[in-house]
């Protein structure tokens, strides 16, 4: 197959620009535009993405460090920075235009650059699709005008790109391949000095320094109450790509609790877990995957809350939950989240051993209902099968 598409690629222009706005899209695009440059070896990669497209070799002309915002409020407080970034981006687009431009979700910001781009007439294939099925369905046909192909995480997103007359590809979703812990959970915990025979939390805050302020003093009230309770209790924190280690320094060092901080082994860290504290995102998709009981915590500003409430149509909010179709992983939204009320789910899925059970099996379900591996293959065969197309 692989030789096959490489020879359909033309020898023109093969130069794509790939845009992710988070710590998972620059994970996906370093891995894409590896998978891509397989297919098309003379292909040239540049545009936004963070430390993992950097070292895949993609010119990072953003650093999406820079644009890890979360909820209306504070995107506006930030849009000085957005709309730099995004000037810089649309000068390179229209400059020196690439033969495909690569979308990884990031939607309210991609979806502009993409309607630039089919101005100018350059291929936009769009991964990770906006979440039409929760909030504004008929943003669909919007999204059609301005994409050639979208490829979708979830079979179940396929009929409303269908429906639109839309080109859409089921490819899966990438954590199947990525999710890869590389050892068993006691030697794990060895490695990170910590005792086998005793309990350990995972406290997962985020990869957004907007998270890391509203949500990980309340994990670390928890994590004071509960050892409190369970003074053996070791605590396991892994630390975002897209973070460094002073970002939680302070907060960790005033709360006097030994907490062992981890980069870089993100799976290894949720392997080692009997339970975890787990801010909504992409990481409750990777813990469900892991099997590791959790309970997940969101919060924005009130009025992003309250704007979001009257617009989202889905029961949940993590990932997994969504997935599952059900909530398996308990929620805590906005002013739930507190200390105690996250430390009293904690203590039950560390005490009651059939609860954590059955919370692991419904997640061994949602690794059922994605499907296989092999996203992101699936993805560079469509990025190439579009720089073939003159």
């Amino acid at each position: 197959m692989y030789g096959v598409l490489r020879g359909l690629v033309h020898e023109a222009n093969q130069s794509v620009m790939i845009v992710a706005g988070e710590a998972s899209g620059d994970l996906y695009g370093a891995t894409l535009a590896a998978q891509l440059r397989e297919l098309v070896p003379s292909a040239r990669f540049f545009g936004m993405g963070g430390d993992c497209m950097r070292k895949a070799g993609v010119e990072t002309l953003v650093d999406a460090n820079e644009m890890a915002v979360m909820g209306l409020v504070e995107v506006l407080g930030h849009l000085p920075v957005i709309v730099k970034n995004f000037n810089i981006l649309k000068r390179r687009l229209l400059a020196a235009p690439p033969a495909l431009l690569i979308l990884i979700d990031y939607p309210d910001f991609n979806l502009r650059l993409a309607k630039i781009a089919k101005r100018a007439g350059i291929k936009v294939l769009y991964f990770i699709s906006p979440q039409v099925w929760a909030w504004r369905s008929g943003r669909v046909h919007g999204i059609g005008r301005v994409i050639d192909r979208m490829a979708v995480l979830f079979p179940f997103e396929v009929p409303f790109y269908e429906n639109a007359g839309i080109p859409v590809s089921f490819v899966g979703h990438p954590l199947l391949d990525m999710v890869r812990p590389t050892m068993g959970k006691e030697e794990a915990l060895r490695s990170f000095g910590l005792d086998p025979s005793r309990s350990t939390l995972g406290l997962f805050p985020g990869s957004r320094k907007s998270e890391i302020a509203k949500l990980l003093p309340d994990i670390l009230e928890a994590a004071k109450l509960l050892k409190r309770h369970r003074p053996d209790l070791q605590l396991l924190l892994p630390l975002a790509s897209s973070l460094r280690p002073e970002d939680i320094a302070l907060q960790v060092e005033e709360s006097g609790l030994e907490i062992s901080i981890v980069s870089g082994r993100n799976h290894d860290v949720m392997v080692a877990c009997d339970a975890a504290i787990s801010v909504s995102g992409t990481v409750t998709m990777e813990l469900a995957l892991v099997g590791v009981p959790m309970v997940i915590i969101y919060r924005v500003s009130p009025l992003s809350y309250q704007i979001g409430k009257r617009v989202i149509k889905v029961p949940h909010i993590g990932i997994c939950n969504i997935v599952a179709g059900k909530a398996v992983a308990r929620e805590l939204i906005q002013h739930e989240v507190t200390g105690p009320a996250i430390a009293q789910e904690v203590e039950a899925l560390l005490g009651d051993a059939k609860y954590a059970q059955w919370m692991r099996d419904e997640f061994a379900q949602v690794r059922v209902k994605l499907g296989s591996g092999g996203a992101l293959e699936r993805l560079a065969a469509l990025a190439s099968e579009l720089l073939s197309q003159k």
